[in-house]
């Protein structure tokens, strides 16, 4: 029997912990339709039925503040799964039940997986299973994500609601008080009878939430019927205007009041209770009182970040010499098996030395996503945002731009895309838009194989500690940006911050395998499409049009030249292959700067030098506006196809760091611009879309990239006056 099921739960629950228990290899991850928000789909079979299982995002709540909570609560109206898996962490029973009643109140079919009982038997917490799922209706299973403890009574359970149960239950009606329910009980028959958007949700929630001012709904009820939905908005304003003033309270806030009033009432039944001291400290709390301590904490977290570098640059650079050696030899072979022609430079500098430069760092890659699967599931990332929160009010920003920041690649290897789309959590729309305009600058995965390169190239010895100062200044520079946008063009308070720290847990091998191949073949899958797409298309640019008749005759002329003045044999022919190999290398760079990247190149070349930067390095920034991987992959087409033999001219660190025209300084100026300029086009993208606005996309554009050239001058021509 084929069959839907959603995974729902608190962020922190190990809802993804026990998905990836139930689905391990056979699992996929995409995007919901409209939005980057990551969609899990994995199956698991039990007895005859083939369940697909769909890992909703992380929520607190089924409101619209966030688009993680829309399209939790779109995936269950519109997709209509067979029921919900609740996972609710047992040692935080009274916050998660809150998800738990709104999944009921949609009529949802729920299971509820009673999940980290363990956690919950360390801190004495003591919870009857059996009366919890009388007083609910609904089946709860004891369950351990982290070792798999109760998966498969779960699953069995889940099949008996499928066998034995409807395909819907009667949603739960709870009392919010005589002025609420007066409201809900008035409208909610109107809806029903006029079919007000009841062919996708129940009466009483449309009419619960338009009580509670939910955007989404309104919206969509005014579309439907705009003079009915007018009428419900006027009555919610009455009964807002009443409780305001009899109780100082909005709807919502009454609602949310009820709901936790009717949780606490059904634990005070005997459901849970307490052994042992309550008041020891639990573990967590314990390793807190240093962790997270005033002078310590931040030491401790410099120390953290310092080993994951570390750790990701020693032990991945055998790897990364494999990658190399690997499309060496792979362009080697086309050298020696391809004719000569467009379709040999082509795959030999289009698609080895471009495409293969990117793909080398992927051992670099996944050992730094590994690193961080270890810090996420561990729980300590949670506690870097709490640390980081007194840091960011000082620079006009909210503690929850920290995740966005981290999301971002705070630690080396995000993405701005999700950190962008992360700052729908702010509720401010200045601390929101400082923060959506200043997460670009944090060190993603995308800039990351180009660090990789440069520190490789020129600080071999000081690979881990070079990255770690990046990162402290990729920080340091977006909260001085922050600080400049918040006292000038977007002024305004900040706001308080207040977040849950999930309890410190031993991650899993299996969790931490499968985090970190996602993430590493989420990178693979974009150097294999739009990495490869926009490589073909500058090796294109840089191959045509070519050398004129003329200049290709003068170069033949010097050939011939030297064919006559040295006859075979000897140290003459030795001579001569010197002169034809430094010949045709002359001719290879002449060709590229002719071509069209080539002309756009050298005639920035007058404004960039001022940078340290040359042609060549102007071409591959350019392509950098679409993805800065392509940074790489466009330094490498342009020295091979500038090169006698691409396919013995080695990697392409050997290339730089051999090379007159780089240097150390050369490479520190080239990092700073890259790690300021204009996000990629995605992210702008999703700045307009963020904001509003798209003249924010313009700004992010403009003002990144002049801060960065500013800076890479500045770096370089300080380093000159130096001697460096």
């Amino acid at each position: 029997m084929e069959a839907m099921i959603a995974l729902g739960g608190n962020p922190n629950c190990g809802k993804s912990t026990l998905f990836n228990a139930l689905t391990g290899a056979r699992q996929h991850v995409g995007n919901y339709p409209g939005v980057t928000v990551e969609k899990k789909q994995g199956h698991y079979r039990l007895n005859g039925h083939n369940f697909t299982l769909v890992d909703l995002p992380g929520i607190y709540s089924l409101s619209a503040y966030s688009v993680e909570e829309v399209v939790a609560r779109d995936f269950l109206f519109k997709e209509k799964p067979r029921l919900v898996i609740n996972i609710v962490d047992a040692a935080n029973l009274e916050r998660n039940l809150y998800l738990t009643l709104q999944f009921m109140e949609m009529g949802m079919p729920v299971c509820v997986a009673l999940n980290m009982m363990d956690v919950a038997r360390q801190r004495n917490i003591l919870i009857d299973v059996p009366k919890l799922s009388s007083l609910l209706g609904v089946p709860v299973v004891e369950t351990v994500a982290r070792n798999g403890l109760g998966k498969e009574t779960l699953m069995t359970a889940v099949a008996g609601m499928i066998d034995n149960g409807p395909a819907s239950m009667t949603a739960l009606n709870i009392s919010y008080g005589p002025e609420v329910d007066a409201l809900l009980d008035e409208i909610t028959p109107l809806i029903a009878e006029k079919h007000f958007l009841t062919d996708c949700y129940p009466a009483r929630w449309v009419a619960l939430k338009y009580v509670e001012n939910d955007a989404q709904i309104i919206d969509l009820g005014r579309a439907a019927d705009a003079d009915l939905s007018q009428r419900f908005k006027g009555q919610v304003a009455r009964l807002s205007a009443h409780l305001q003033k009899t109780l100082q309270s909005l709807p919502e806030e009454i609602i949310a009041d009820y709901r936790y009033g009717y949780i606490r009432s059904l634990l005070a039944k005997g459901v849970i209770r307490y052994g042992g001291e309550r008041s020891r400290l639990f573990i967590s709390d314990q390793i807190d009182r240093v962790v997270v301590h005033r002078f310590l904490g931040p030491l401790i977290m410099l120390a953290v970040l310092l080993g994951l570098y570390h750790f990701t640059f020693s032990y991945s650079k055998w790897p990364v010499a494999w990658m190399e050696s690997f499309f060496g030899w792979i362009g080697a072979l086309a050298e020696a098996h391809m004719p000569a022609g467009p379709l040999k430079s082509l795959i030999i500098s289009g698609v080895v030395q471009g495409v293969g430069g990117v793909l080398g760092f992927v051992p670099l890659i996944m050992f730094m996503f590994f690193g961080i699967a270890i810090l996420e599931d561990s729980g300590y990332l949670a506690r870097v945002a709490f640390m980081l929160d007194r840091v960011f009010r000082v620079f006009g920003l909210h503690g929850n731009s920290v995740m966005a920041f981290i999301v971002s690649g705070g630690i080396a290897g995000g993405c701005a895309v999700p950190g962008i789309l992360a700052t729908r959590t702010l509720k401010s729309p200045r601390e929101r838009l400082a923060t959506l305009l200043t997460v670009p600058f944090m060190n993603c995965g995308a800039k990351l194989p180009v660090f990789a390169l440069l520190v490789g190239a020129f600080f071999s010895k000081y690979q881990a500690l070079v990255m770690f100062g990046l990162t402290l200044v990729a920080w340091a520079g977006a909260l001085l940006v922050a600080k400049l946008l918040r006292l000038t063009v977007i002024r305004g308070e900040s706001t308080p911050f207040v977040m849950e720290l999930p309890p410190y847990r031993f991650p899993t091998l299996k969790g931490l395998l499968i985090h970190t191949w996602e993430r590493t073949w989420q990178y693979v899958r974009k150097a294999g499409t739009i990495i490869l797409g926009i490589s073909i298309l500058l090796w294109a640019a840089m191959s045509y049009p070519g050398l004129p008749a003329e200049r290709m005759a003068a170069f033949e002329d010097q050939r011939q030249a030297i064919a006559v003045a040295n006859p075979a044999g000897g140290d003459a022919t030795a001579g001569a292959k010197e002169r034809l190999a430094a010949l045709n290398a002359a001719q290879a760079e002449a060709a590229l700067r002719n071509s069209l990247a080539g002309r756009l190149g050298t005639s920035l070349e007058g404004l960039s030098q001022w940078a340290g930067f040359d042609w060549r390095t102007n071409i591959a920034l350019i392509g950098g506006f679409a993805a800065k991987e392509v940074i790489v992959s466009t330094l490498g087409t342009a020295y091979s196809l500038g090169a006698v033999d691409p396919a013995e001219s080695g990697s392409l660190a050997d290339v730089l760091a051999h090379s007159a025209l780089w240097r150390p300084l050369t490479a520190l100026s080239l990092i700073v611009f890259v790690m300021f300029y204009s996000p990629c086009f995605v992210s702008i993208v999703c700045i307009v879309r963020e904001s509003g606005s798209h003249k924010w996309g313009l700004f992010s554009m403009a003002f990144n990239t002049a801060l960065a050239f500013m800076l890479a001058v500045g770096v370089f021509q300080v380093g000159r006056l130096l001697g460096f």
